[in-house]
């Protein structure tokens, strides 16, 4: 065994990507000591972001002051690596910040852009911007705003909205912004689907979080819809109907329509900025998993992001397994490996059917509510061989699983 890659999503409710990371880090080198082992924390644009990428690649944090939710000022931070900086929304208009304040229809971006336009200062050419915990309702504008972007009342007077106001904006001038980030790259982490408006829109589903009542979530709505028709036009863009420009009080169409962002996944950008096919090349080992493996997997989830990567192939092994053990809804099982490395397809796990057991015997009672999934696949010198699949609650039944799986394909254990 020469290099491991450990790459796992959170199991929600149960350990997060770092701690599922750290447990499977343990095993694989007490098994292997002499591989080079590899651990990439994933994140979802929220809290935490910044230390999973700077977990993974050499820089810092700069820390700044700049305007909170309300107006305040507050001490933020954001990640930088070279000409990248990874910045969490959250850290200048996140819902922490705004305990004991009006709702998100008074919230503001505005130190968002603070932030950003610090990064291109000091030197930021592309930018990732974690779409995630917000206390903000305004569509980016106030983020849009700290950037240069004017925004103007039927009246001619310049103002800076947030999202009770965005009603109000009569005319938008965005050149100020597109000048202010010329040469700069903006991706924006968003794990979340929901439309900017509409039942499934920002102000729907999220605001009511962020201490709106029912009362005001109709005005919420229709000012982040008015500055969709005001914006996307402007933009070229049909801010209406991008998938994620709900994600953090419309700030994923904000940043699109404003600063040219391109939304994400979360992994994805995980992956393009660890250079993770470079991380496939010599690889003997992956590990990976995510809290449950189901109908969701698909939709952007760890599992189903490695399995679409230009280097990797598809262990086609979820119906076969699911079908060996009777538990398709509680026990399938996918999984993705270096393509160069696979000789032929990796088995399914039907001639190991004491395994899934073994380790259920191994949880504690109650464990399968949250469930976890843990996938296991190995490389030898013929290919691929074999793929294990895992449930467990807590850290020890994954570490026992681990220690087992490793001993079983060194020969020392079965």
């Amino acid at each position: 065994m020469n290099k491991i890659l450990i790459i796992p999503d959170s199991f929600k409710g149960t350990m997060s990507s770092r701690e599922v990371g750290r447990i499977l880090e343990e095993e694989a080198r007490a098994c292997w000591p002499e591989a080079a082992v590899t651990r990439v924390e994933v994140a979802d644009g929220g809290e935490g972001t910044v230390d999973a990428f700077l977990a993974v690649l050499p820089g810092e944090k700069r820390r700044c002051r700049v305007h909170g939710p309300f107006g305040e000022w507050v001490d933020a931070a954001y990640g930088r690596m070279g000409e990248t900086a990874v910045i969490e929304m959250a850290a200048a208009a996140g819902l922490p910040l705004a305990a004991g304040r009006p709702g998100a229809g008074q919230a503001s971006t505005y130190g968002v852009g603070e932030l950003l336009a610090d990064a291109v200062a000091h030197g930021a050419r592309r930018i990732v911007l974690g779409l995630g915990g917000s206390a903000t309702n305004d569509g980016g504008a106030g983020a849009a705003a700290a950037l240069g972007v004017r925004f103007y009342r039927a009246n001619g007077e310049a103002f800076v909205p947030v999202g009770d106001t965005l009603a109000e904006i009569a005319r938008i001038d965005a050149a100020p912004a597109r000048q202010a980030l010329r040469g700069v790259t903006v991706t924006a982490i968003c794990d979340i689907d929901n439309p900017l408006c509409g039942p499934q829109g920002a102000a729907a589903v999220f605001a009511p979080q962020k201490g709106a009542a029912p009362a005001d979530l109709p005005r919420l709505d229709a000012g982040l819809r008015h500055l969709a028709e005001v914006a996307g036009p402007e933009a070229g863009l049909d801010l209406l109907a991008l998938p994620g420009g709900g994600a953090a009080g419309g700030l994923g169409a904000g940043a699109a329509a404003f600063f040219g962002a391109r939304l994400q996944s979360g992994i994805e950008t995980v992956l393009d900025t660890v250079g993770f096919d470079r991380m496939l090349e010599g690889c003997s080992l992956v590990l990976t998993g995510e809290g449950r493996i189901d109908g969701q997997s698909a939709r952007g989830k760890v599992p189903a992001i490695l399995g679409k990567a230009p280097n990797s192939c598809w262990a086609r092994a979820s119906a076969p397994c699911s079908a060996s053990t009777g538990w398709r809804s509680r026990f399938p099982c996918c999984a993705a490996a270096p393509r160069r490395t696979c000789a032929q397809p990796p088995p399914t796990c039907s001639g190991m059917r004491g395994w899934p057991k073994r380790c259920h015997a191994d949880s504690p009672p109650g464990a399968w509510q949250p469930a976890c999934a843990v996938l296991h696949y190995i490389r030898n010198d013929q290919g691929v061989e074999a793929i294990i699949p895992c449930k467990s609650l807590h850290g020890g039944s994954l570490r026992r699983w681990a220690a087992r799986c490793s001993g079983y394909f060194s020969g020392r254990g079965t």
